[in-house]
């Protein structure tokens, strides 16, 4: 009742102070808005209307203050003599001095332009130039970090820094088609001015950065930006893990660094997409921490020794974690093992759902090829995995990836006798025989149950199983005859679960898991 006699008694001013001090607050969010929608009222209640308008204004200033920095000439001033544009010439081969025509790779007009110009008159010289960034690491050993692709294919590289001052590159010291690195090395006559890597671990979302490189050419360019996303994933390889930022980033800015405000190289500039080849805001840099352990490999070897853990992995989606006994949308599924491999020999087997990975949690598929690459040879680690339900710790030891490595082949297993085909889950399935592997390409390898018809009304075909698939396993059982998924089916039935879980493998001998839903 007090509370009623308070406000029914308060007058004029003290409303109009209680609602100025709220309209304060809104303001320091909202200060242009609230401005223009005040209501003015003649007297006493304008003037104070006013003196609310100041003092909103003048709260919000600091908010607006901390919308940026107010300046990055100093750091930027320290550091743009370390940063150098790329050049580079490649000398190509053309008709009488006409370039090539640019044909897609494998164009069916290849050939025909290749005989046009086989036929009429000699290939003269032509040379391409192209231009790019980088950075110097190292201003007494003069080496410069820059973007593999920069420098692809190229038969003169020349730095040139922020004094007009021309190097040709003597020495490329490493690169890496995967990571898109490349270490350079130059002879000054002088130390060169140099930067020091940051630790991207430590970036924030919404953390300010700096770009500065040769967009379009232009020479020297300061960009200003926020970190806008981490670990982004844009599909250039299977170590992606890109910084995400705002600060723009255009042609020529590739290879250059992204420094944090305390002027550390927190990331190399790669990729933007943009519809018109112009940053639209929306580039995206390596992360420091990987950048410096590719150059340190760079440095030691001349190339790269990633980890390798010898398995094919797959996403885990919500019905495959139900067949599983494993959390929906963590750790990554084993789909293969290679024979012979790391993951073999420590007893990992397809099916287990690995959690950790050298005390590191695994939060999706896609991040465990880069903790494995990243991992030193012949370290001895431990992996937490899940197996059927049940939680198991091995101890692996990692080897050595050779890139482009073709994975060994698997025993063939003996062919059973040919049974009657049998239709089960809307699929028509049979035991494997010479005819059948020849009709759908199966290679001899391969072993299992072989889907020679599907309901396209089935859940089967919604999980786009078809005909030539090869079951190998059935609920994580090995399967040979089509009784054999039959008993699996069964089993899962009797367990009170709502899917099986098919092991796939098709004709190209790519392996997967499906979990097809019973009933």
């Amino acid at each position: 009742m007090s509370g009623l006699v308070r406000v029914e008694n308060r007058s004029e001013e003290d409303a109009m102070a209680e609602s100025c001090n709220g309209f304060v607050q809104v303001m320091a969010r909202w200060p242009v808005a609230c401005l223009a929608v005040r209501p003015h009222r003649a007297g006493r209640l304008a003037v104070m209307a006013i003196t609310c308008g100041i003092v909103a204004v003048s709260a919000a200033l600091p908010a607006l203050a901390q919308r940026g920095p107010k300046s990055v000439a100093p750091v930027a001033e320290k550091l743009i003599d370390a940063v150098v544009n790329i050049s580079t010439t490649q000398t190509t081969k053309g008709p009488k001095g006409l370039p090539l025509p640019e044909l897609p790779k494998g164009s069916p007009f290849d050939d025909l332009f290749q005989d046009f110009f086989n036929h009429n008159g000699p290939r003269v010289p032509r040379t391409v130039s192209s231009l790019g960034s980088g950075f110097v690491i190292d201003g007494k050993e003069g080496l410069v970090v820059t973007n593999n692709h920069v420098i692809a294919d190229a038969d003169e590289i020349v730095v040139n820094f922020h004094d007009g001052t021309k190097l040709k590159v003597d020495k490329i010291v490493g690169r890496d088609k995967n990571s898109d690195l490349a270490l350079l090395k130059v002879t000054p006559k002088t130390p060169l001015v140099d930067v020091k890597f940051g630790a991207s671990s430590v970036l924030r979302v919404g953390d300010w950065v700096m770009a500065i490189g040769n967009p379009f050419g232009l020479g020297g360019t300061v960009t200003v930006g926020i970190i806008s996303a981490k670990q982004r994933d844009i599909n250039t390889g299977p170590y992606d893990d890109y910084l995400q930022t705002d600060a723009s980033i255009n042609r020529g800015n590739s290879g250059g660094p992204l420094f944090n405000m305390d002027g550390e190289v927190i990331g190399v500039n790669t990729a933007i997409i943009s519809p018109t080849g112009g940053s639209i805001g929306i580039g995206f840099a390596i992360p420091s921490d990987t950048a410096v352990n590719v150059i340190e490999q760079f440095k030691r070897y001349g190339e790269t020794r990633r980890g390798w853990l010898g398995v094919n992995l797959q996403a885990i989606t919500d019905d495959i974690a139900d067949t599983l006994g494993a959390p929906a949308g963590k750790g990554a599924l084993v789909a293969s093992v290679t024979a012979g491999g790391p993951a073999a020999k420590a007893g990992i087997k397809p099916g287990d759902v690995i959690m950790r990975f050298d005390d590191r949690e695994i939060a999706s598929m896609r991040g465990l090829p880069r903790i494995v690459a990243e991992t030193p040879i012949g370290k001895s680690v431990d992996v937490d995995l899940i197996r059927q339900g049940k939680q198991l710790s091995l101890k692996v030891e990692i080897g050595r990836l050779v890139e482009d490595d073709a994975s060994s082949s698997q025993e063939a297993a003996t062919e059973p006798d040919e049974p009657e085909p049998l239709s089960l889950l809307g699929l028509q399935l049979e035991v494997m025989t010479d005819e059948l592997r020849e009709k759908y390409g199966i290679d001899k390898s391969v072993s299992g149950v072989i889907v020679t018809d599907v309901d396209q009304d089935s859940a089967a075909a919604k999980k786009d199983i078809k005909p030539g698939d090869v079951i190998v396993e059935a609920a994580q059982d090995e399967v040979a005859t089509p009784e054999d998924v039959e008993k699996s089916i069964n089993k899962v039935l009797r367990s009170g679960r709502k899917a099986v879980l098919l092991r796939i493998e098709d004709a190209k001998g790519d392996l997967r898991f499906v979990a097809v839903p019973l009933g």
